[in-house]
């Protein structure tokens, strides 16, 4: 089919429509959504209600040559659209869309949705750092930017949904899903995941109703509680009580529902303590719709109410068992994903057998429909005639080479780091040549991309790079250690990339190894094969050697921390990752990112977060000494619970100073504190910095976080300048959840942290609440 302009064709359907039922309202678009929403509603037989709570695929819908395959087609509430060539894609799309809206008897658009977490899932479209490196930017206005470029690229294409952003908080690191997570910071990953939402969603599609809202509905997962499982594992059982839920797991979800305005939201696959998350009726139910106020839709992830059955045994695994789709309904669960043995088939039976109220029906399509009427899709759902204009635009390019510069984090450093580039550099290791996404991106865009040793090459020429790669990333061969330790004794510096590595979304399924991703989760937190072994090799070589960390989540290697003489991290970066890369180790960029998660001495140590609740993190620490002696301890017998770097840490090539901090005179009857403290940079290069402030509860009813982010703000400051900063806490986010089960901010005094990182605040203030 043909594409052709969005708005003529949107004229020429609703014109079509128009002659079956000349006077419905839910055609009109001058009426109000909510009086769309219940003419349509009131139409629908349940067999079309049905059909509207289901997900179909565009893969199982077109013929060899692309075109859609009619015989295939059911008037799906949405369906899954991706994993195509960009060009038949948005044709399909298009002939999905006529064929529904003149070929059915409601002429009912569907949703199409796809992925986006670091970029819209398509096979050039602009691709960004994950969103645990993401976070490190500590730079919300960035992530809105992002947001904006993957709601523009999948709007080009007809795409109205995206799977994105993920508000679980990575807190257990052995979960292959690390990556795809903003940090293990409730706050910072609301702040992210919200300016994430509204820059996706952005305003109306051009030639919708007035009534029309956004253009592109975010869709937040997976609520709710994910990213703790049990053991690192995927999908397996989270424990946590509600007071967990409501000051650890909900605040970000909140933040980004609430604030941010997120339209759909995805529920997870786990149970939180017993109750499997898709028919966890408290928080779909009480919780997101009668607190939160929320109007969208829930849609279970892809095979999550099979689940129920199969791996929750709440139901019958070996039947189709209607329960799964009766008690999904009942609790707020309103849309099924497809990808597995699909339930909500048995809805129109259930309700005839009296099992499943039709007004349990008739919500959870009232929520789908009005989704469908808040992105105009009943009036232009169609992809532009120009899509290739507003992907990979060299704008979005460079958005990505920014973030990246801004995601990357400075560990260590004994004066190493800058690079001259004057001196020859040896770069050695397994992630020197490669592309290192994080999962969630198309087959084969691990082809493309400035690579970390193209970005060097390309700033200070071939010429002065030593290049080896001294082994796999996943073997023990060390065969290749001799080119590599020769490279690095004819070079000034030897950089050492090292770390993780994950699949695009055909090989991460297909059988190819990984160390990250979904469904990828480990037992071990060091690198893998003979990369620690490598480090050595060069680092014993007497060259001055720094260690570059590639990888989806912390890697957890003392020795390297001990014995080298810089260590930078670099969270799997986007297609400019090698070119920010090199901009940070020349120090034409200085380093700004600070860590988004703590990173564990060992897995023994963990968890790792720096927000463990008072009386969570004795230490008495025991080792094992390089020199083979054993200093015995009890936190741990000979190991500490410390971690290597903890969450907000990040060095610069410039120093920064506090001072002059200030808190409202000392005490606070508003509803924020301000938070005002003086930073001056004090070295000879301009810099950003992150002004990070941590609260303590002094004295309270039920046991809180040693300290919690509670505000930050990133600066920029030239050299010798200085700035007042201030930062607002809102009072609300002071509030503890108390022996009653609410939220109460309670008297008594406070104490403010002020600094560039957890554990490295130099100014510190009280206030009270009366």
């Amino acid at each position: 089919m043909k594409i052709v302009n969005a708005i003529a064709v949107s004229f020429l359907v609703a014109g079509a429509m128009g002659k079956k039922f000349p006077n419905a309202i839910y055609q009109d678009p001058s009426k109000s959504i909510d009086a769309r929403v219940e003419d349509l509603l009131g139409r629908m037989t349940i067999e079309e209600k049905q059909w509207q709570l289901m997900q179909g695929n565009l893969q199982n819908m077109h013929l060899d040559n692309y075109k859609l395959n009619v015989s295939t087609v059911e008037p799906y509430g949405a369906v899954y659209a991706a994993m195509l060539p960009r060009g038949p894609l948005a044709a399909l799309v298009n002939e999905t869309q006529e064929y529904l809206m003149t070929n059915t008897r409601l002429g009912i658009p569907t949703i199409t949705q796809s992925e986006g977490i670091h970029g819209y899932l398509d096979e050039n479209a602009t691709i960004f750092p994950a969103p645990l490196a993401m976070a490190c930017s500590f730079n919300p206005d960035l992530v809105e930017k992002v947001g904006d470029v993957v709601g523009t690229e999948a709007e080009a294409i007809g795409v109205a949904n995206i799977f994105a952003p993920v508000l679980d908080l990575s807190r257990e690191l052995r979960w292959g899903r690390v990556e795809e997570n903003y940090g293990e910071d409730p706050h910072l990953t609301g702040e992210m995941g919200m300016a994430f939402v509204k820059g996706l969603q952005g305003k109306p599609k051009q030639g919708t109703a007035k009534t029309a809202t956004h253009r592109v509905a975010a869709m937040v997962k997976h609520f709710v509680g994910f990213g703790s499982p049990e053991g690192g594992l995927n999908t397996a059982p989270v424990a946590g009580g509600e007071r967990d839920m409501r000051m650890l797991y909900l605040p970000p979800f909140k933040k980004a529902i609430v604030d941010g305005g997120a339209m759909s939201i995805m529920s997870a696959y786990h149970s939180y303590d017993g109750t499997p998350a898709a028919v966890n009726k408290k928080y779909m139910n009480d919780v997101l719709r009668d607190e939160w106020n929320f109007k969208g839709f829930v849609e279970s992830d892809s095979g999550a109410i099979d689940f129920l059955c199969s791996i929750h045994f709440i139901c019958d695994p070996t039947i189709v068992d209607p329960i799964a789709a009766v008690r999904s309904l009942n609790s707020g669960n309103d849309m099924e994903m497809g990808g597995s043995v699909m339930h909500y088939p048995t809805i129109p039976d259930q309700v005839k057998k009296g099992n499943l109220k039709k007004s349990v029906v008739d919500e959870a399509v009232r929520r789908v429909l009005r989704i469908k009427f808040e992105l105009g899709l009943f009036e232009n759902p169609w992809a532009l005639t120009n899509y290739n204009r507003t992907i990979h635009t060299p704008k979005s390019v460079k958005l990505a080479r920014q973030l990246d510069e801004e995601s990357i984090v400075l560990l260590e450093n004994d004066g190493v780091l800058p690079l001259s580039k004057d001196d020859s550099i040896a770069v050695i290791g397994p992630q020197a040549a490669v592309m290192q996404y994080g999962d969630y991106v198309y087959p084969g865009a691990f082809g493309r991309g400035v690579t970390p040793l193209a970005g060097l090459q390309k700033k200070v020429g071939a010429n002065k790079i030593h290049y080896a790669q001294g082994c796999e990333l996943w073997s023990n061969d060390d065969s290749g250690f001799d080119e590599a330790v020769a490279a690095a004794k004819k070079s000034k510096v030897a950089v050492v990339m090292v770390g993780t590595w994950t699949r695009d979304q055909v090989e991460l399924w297909s059988g190819f190894n990984a160390t990250t991703g979904e469904h990828v989760d480990v037992n071990d937190l060091g690198l893998v094969g003979a990369q620690l072994k490598l480090v050595k090799a060069v680092q014993a070589t007497g060259v001055p050697t720094v260690v570059v960390y590639i990888s989806g989540k912390p890697v957890a290697e003392p020795w390297i921390k001990d014995n080298v003489n810089a260590i930078v991290q670099a969270f799997y970066p986007g297609e400019q990752g090698g070119n920010a890369l090199a901009d940070i180790l020349y120090g034409d960029v200085n380093p700004s990112g600070k860590l988004s998660v703590s990173f564990p001495t060992y897995v023994g140590s963990l968890p790792a977060y720096y927000n463990f609740p008072n009386g969570g993190r004795p230490v008495d620490a025991g080792a094992s000494n390089p020199d083979g002696t054993l200093k015995f301890g009890h936190q741990y017998v000979l190991g500490t619970p410390v971690a290597s770097w903890y969450f907000g840490h990040g060095l610069s090539y410039t120093k920064f100073e506090y001072s002059n901090l200030h808190i409202a005179n000392g005490s606070v009857s508003d509803n924020k504190v301000n938070v005002q403290v003086t930073v001056k940079n004090t070295g000879k290069r301009d810099g950003k910095e992150v002004v990070q402030v941590y609260i303590n509860d002094s004295i309270s009813s039920v046991v809180t976080p040693n300290q919690a982010l509670k505000g930050f703000k990133k600066i920029s400051l030239k050299a010798g300048e200085s700035k007042q900063v201030t930062v607002p806490i809102l009072l609300e986010d002071l509030a503890i959840w108390n022996e009653d089960n609410k939220f109460e901010v309670e008297a008594g005094q406070f104490i403010a942290y002020v600094g560039g990182g957890y554990g490295e605040s130099t100014q510190h203030a009280s206030f009270w609440l009366h």
